[in-house]
């Protein structure tokens, strides 16, 4: 660990931070942001073009930052969590940008985590992809596990230009009585290509996120991946919604949700708005207990007749001769849940480089404790 954020990160809440991806020594990432609170810990950057600093020094760095980016994807009057947002006191988040042409050879990293009790953490981060840039972030959010309640609303607005990439994994592992509101937007220019992986598998009060994005370009490619566990008590309403704007534009909407007696959301919709465009949806819901409640809500758009667009869902429970059948084998029978529950939430269908699916087969392997 570097010794700045050793100085300055608490040992107590070392291991929260790691369950959510966290490098604590930075060994493994290009750049590192933390926020406790509303209060920058400590930011770090390796590579000469990644750019990383607060929001609120880039609004004063870059004037022409608000102008361009502020508010563009987002709209401050969408909901209630964004105008609270509109109105914070203090510009609290990041502001990230990949410089034209640039690879990122480690992952970007960075922690929103609440720390006091019933603190309302307002979050806003702005992401550029100059032209031909690329980079894996992961985004780790959660509150210290002497926090009960509190409330995290997220603005994050991205922008990808023409043939760049991002794959945007963010993990969450929050307390039981917190509320969290996230509210994304992105826009996708000509041969872009934005991945997002979304993984919660711990209680919440209520988890509330549907990113929208645009596929301006031609060739624009969006994937959205979720993975979700929720346990009793829990509510995850998630979705993410996508415009095929662009000539030859693809998008894919991938969910694995399971109940453990917690209610369950999952929503997509694609809107398919040009010719030659391709789009699939699948929502597949395992439930656990009588408690749970799945229910899945796939939208198809066609705006043209020439689309390829595509929805399968599935809501059920664990076949009982896949348990009988490993049982008949020796296994004991929570031990077969286990497997079959962790086969569903295979992390191989995200796509991620080895070094990000090794990150989020740590969150996932926790979840066998969990019933």
């Amino acid at each position: 660990m570097s010794g700045l954020l050793q100085e300055q990160i608490d040992e107590r809440d070392r291991e929260k931070l790691q369950n959510v991806g966290f490098d604590l020594e930075e060994k493994e990432r290009s750049a590192t942001f933390t926020l406790m609170n509303h209060d920058e810990v400590v930011t770090t950057k390796k590579e000469p073009g990644v750019e990383l600093i607060s929001i609120a020094r880039a609004v004063e760095k870059y004037p022409e930052i608000e102008a361009k980016y502020l508010w563009k994807l987002v709209e401050k009057g969408k909901d209630d969590y964004t105008r609270s947002a509109a109105g914070a006191e203090k510009l609290a988040g990041y502001f990230i940008r990949v410089k034209k042409g640039h690879k990122a050879v480690l992952p970007l990293q960075a922690c929103f985590f609440i720390k006091a009790e019933r603190f309302k953490q307002m979050v806003h981060n702005v992401i550029v992809m100059e032209e031909g840039s690329s980079i894996n972030i992961i985004n780790g959010c959660a509150s210290a596990d002497y926090v009960n309640a509190g409330m995290h609303i997220g603005v994050t607005e991205i922008y990808l230009e023409k043939d760049s990439y991002l794959s945007y994994t963010m993990i969450h592992d929050w307390s039981e009585e917190v509320e969290v509101r996230p509210r994304t937007g992105i826009r996708v220019e000509d041969d872009a290509t934005f991945v997002s992986n979304y993984i919660s598998i711990k209680r919440s009060k209520i988890t509330q996120t549907n990113p929208h994005c645009r596929l301006v370009g031609e060739n624009a490619v969006g994937i959205f991946n979720s993975l979700i566990y929720a346990p009793e008590s829990s509510i995850y309403d998630v979705g993410s919604t996508v415009w095929l704007d662009g000539r030859n534009s693809r998008a894919e909407v991938v969910s694995r949700a399971i109940s453990g007696g917690g209610e369950i959301i999952a929503r997509g919709e694609l809107v398919g708005n040009r010719k030659e465009v391709k789009a699939h949806l699948e929502c597949s819901g395992m439930l656990l207990s009588e408690k749970g409640y799945i229910q899945a809500i796939p939208i198809l758009h066609a705006r043209h007749p020439d689309v390829d667009m595509t929805h399968e869902a599935s809501v059920g429970k664990i076949a009982e001769e896949e348990v009988y059948y490993l049982m008949a084998r020796g296994i004991p029978e929570e031990k077969a849940i286990s497997l079959i529950v962790r086969g569903f939430l295979d992390t191989k269908i995200l796509g991620l480089p080895a070094f990000l699916e090794k990150e989020v087969e740590k969150t996932i392997n926790m979840l066998e404790n969990a019933f």
